[in-house]
């Protein structure tokens, strides 16, 4: 049985329902953001009629609803069945509320979008984010091993070669991570149309939800060995420092695979070029924060 986690009891409850939450948010990141930038999603969503719609909700809710039994996105394992239902129908609310901010920020629903194929879109993207974030606490639990993690009772020059080593172990995370989550996304048209879709201060918006989102899941989420990550001694090893350089090396990795599948290069405008590195980006980041957790 794994150990608890001595930092729930010392939190007050609405401290600890916020962890929840972004725990919660977080494990829905991870494991459905793929999906959101598929455009046979999309399409089956908004052609879908409200009986099916009604059966995916349904479809949703059981596998949800065995996660949360077992286990869930609370710091709590120990949960009665009326308590996984309560934790289930919050779960496809966070789900849904996530996925319509994300397809907005996409533009693949607007304020002129059709209520049928807006709420069509949602539903069907929500189920893999509600049961990511059923799946929260099952992702990512190891976190960095305990060895490199501050150094204190090393020597000077001891301690600076493991923050070093710390640093190159999270840049290859981070560039693993990167690929292993937007690698199958690169190649496809969704990364153009909708980047051709965004004004540009839909980009700075990509921008802080990749930086918000991969922080979160790194520094705020609870999972594994959070708190050791707080104290890292590596170059560049703080919170904001890390989630920066992070996020530009998996903008440099979204540029790498966009380039590798012939989506920019010789002709491409640099202005086109960087609206689909950056819309790439957004999935890059988050898998380089789940690489950086698993390190």
């Amino acid at each position: 049985m794994a150990a608890p986690d001595t930092t729930v009891a010392q939190r007050p409850p609405w401290a600890q329902e916020v962890v929840d939450v972004v725990r919660a948010l977080s494990g829905g990141m991870l494991f459905g953001i793929p999906l959101l930038y598929t455009m046979e999603t999309w399409r089956a969503g908004s052609t879908a009629a409200p009986s099916r719609l009604l059966l995916v909700l349904g479809i949703t809710i059981v596998p949800v609803l065995i996660l949360n039994k077992t286990e869930g996105f609370r710091a709590d394992p120990h949960v009665t069945w009326g308590e996984a239902v309560k934790d289930t129908v919050e779960a496809v609310a966070l789900g849904i509320v996530s996925v319509a901010a994300v397809l907005f920020l996409l533009q693949e629903i607007d304020l002129d979008t059709p209520l049928r194929d807006g709420l069509g879109k949602v539903v069907y993207e929500s189920t893999p984010f509600s049961i990511g974030i059923a799946l929260a606490n099952h992702f990512l639990r190891r976190g960095r091993d305990e060895g490199d993690s501050d150094g204190d009772e090393d020597e000077d020059g001891d301690t600076q070669e493991r923050g070093l080593d710390a640093t190159l172990a999270d840049v290859g995370a981070t560039v693993i991570g990167a690929f292993f989550v937007a690698f199958n996304i690169a190649p496809t048209d969704e990364v153009q149309m909708i980047a051709a879709g965004l004004p540009p201060g839909l980009l700075l918006c990509f921008v802080a939800a990749s930086l918000a989102i991969s922080y979160c899941i790194v520094f705020e989420a609870g999972f594994s060995n959070e708190e050791q990550r707080h104290a890292q001694k590596g170059v560049l090893q703080r919170p904001l420092t890390e989630t920066v350089a992070s996020y530009l090396l998996a903008l440099a990795a979204a540029a790498l695979m966009l380039f590798f599948f012939q989506r920019i290069g010789e002709g491409e405008p640099w202005s086109a070029a960087l609206s689909y590195v950056v819309v790439l980006g957004l999935p890059a980041a988050i898998g380089g924060a789940a690489g950086r957790l698993v390190v």
